[in-house]
C-alpha cells in the first residue's frame, strides 16, 4: 500500500529554506529584529502568514498586530524563529485535505495553539534555551505527513483502522518501518535544525524515550500537549484524535503539572 519509496520521494519534495527564510532566521539568531523584518517584508506570503497566527485570540492583542517589525518586537526572537518555522511547515499543507477533515483556518490555528502553549510551558520550566521554541512546528508537520502518505490510498487505510482499531502512526509503522517521528526528524535535518529538536521530537511519541532527561522531559510535555490539544471538539471531528496512540505511562508524572498549567492559562 505504502513503500519506503514513496515514503523517501515525498521526504525528497520537502523545500529547503528559500534565501529569503535563510537570511531571517540568521538576523533572528542575531537578535537584529528591525532588520529580520525588512526581510521578510519581501515575502508578502510570509507576511500574510504572520499576520493571520499573531492576531489570533490565543496571542491575546486587542488591537490588530499587520507590521512585521510589530510583529517581530511583540514575539522576541525565539517566538518569531519558531513562527517562521510554523510557516515553511505551512507550505506543504494540502489545499484540499482527504484524510483529515481540515482546512487552512483549522491548520493556522492548531499551530497558533500548539506554539503559543509550548511557550507557557517552556516559561514554567524556566528552560532558556531559544533553539528548543522551534521544536513544537514539526508535530503539525507530521499530521501534513499522514495526510500525504495515505491520502492516495485512503479505502486501504480506513479499512485496516476498521478492522484493526490502529492508530495512523502504528499503520505507517507497519507498512514502512519507519513511523511520522522518523520521518519529522528528516525534516528538521534537511532544514538544518538544531539535534535537540529532532530528539525531543522523537522522545514525543511517547514510545522512544531519550536516555537525556532534559530530552525526555520535554518530549513528555510535548507528547501530553499533542493529545490536549487534539482531544478538542474540532480536530476530534477532523479525525485526528486518532492521529498517535496516547502513552498515559510515560505522562503520568507531569500531568497533575500540564492540567494546573493548562487551567491557569
Amino acid at each position: 500500500m505504502i513503500t519506503k519509496e514513496q515514503v523517501a520521494s515525498f521526504i525528497e519534495k520537502i523545500p529547503p529554506e528559500p534565501k529569503v527564510l535563510n537570511a531571517t532566521f540568521a538576523l533572528l539568531k542575531s537578535g537584529e529584529l528591525v532588520k529580520a523584518a525588512k526581510v521578510a517584508e519581501n515575502d508578502l506570503a510570509l507576511k500574510t502568514y504572520l499576520k493571520n497566527i499573531v492576531n489570533k485570540p490565543i496571542y491575546g492583542f486587542k488591537n490588530e498586530v499587520s507590521d512585521i517589525s510589530q510583529i517581530f518586537g511583540i514575539l522576541g526572537v525565539s517566538l518569531s524563529q519558531q513562527n517562521v518555522y510554523n510557516y515553511m511547515i505551512s507550505l506543504l499543507s494540502p489545499k484540499k485535505w482527504t484524510l483529515f477533515k481540515l482546512n487552512a483556518h483549522l491548520f493556522y490555528e492548531l499551530q497558533a495553539n500548539l506554539s503559543k502553549k509550548w511557550q507557557i510551558i517552556l516559561e514554567n520550566l524556566e528552560i532558556q534555551d531559544k533553539e528548543l521554541y522551534t521544536a513544537i512546528s514539526l508535530l503539525p508537520a507530521s499530521i501534513i505527513v499522514t495526510e500525504a502518505l495515505f491520502s492516495q490510498n485512503i479505502e486501504d487505510v480506513n479499512l485496516l483502522r476498521s478492522t484493526k482499531a490502529l492508530d495512523y502512526n502504528t499503520i505507517l509503522v507497519r507498512l514502512c518501518g519507519i513511523d511520522l517521528f522518523d520521518i519529522c526528524e528528516e525534516i528538521a535535518r534537511k532544514w538544518e535544525m538544531d539535534e535537540s529538536i529532532y530528539k525531543i521530537v522523537q522522545a514525543a511519541s511517547g514510545v522512544k524515550p531519550s536516555t537525556d532527561k532534559k530530552i525526555n522531559m520535554l518530549g513528555k510535555w510535548m507528547h501530553l500537549l499533542l493529545f490536549y490539544e487534539l482531544s478538542k471538539a474540532p480536530y476530534i471531528k477532523a479525525g485526528l484524535n486518532d492521529f498517535v496512540d496516547f502513552q498515559v505511562g510515560y505522562i503520568s508524572d507531569i500531568y497533575d503539572e500540564f492540567a494546573s498549567l493548562m487551567e491557569i492559562k
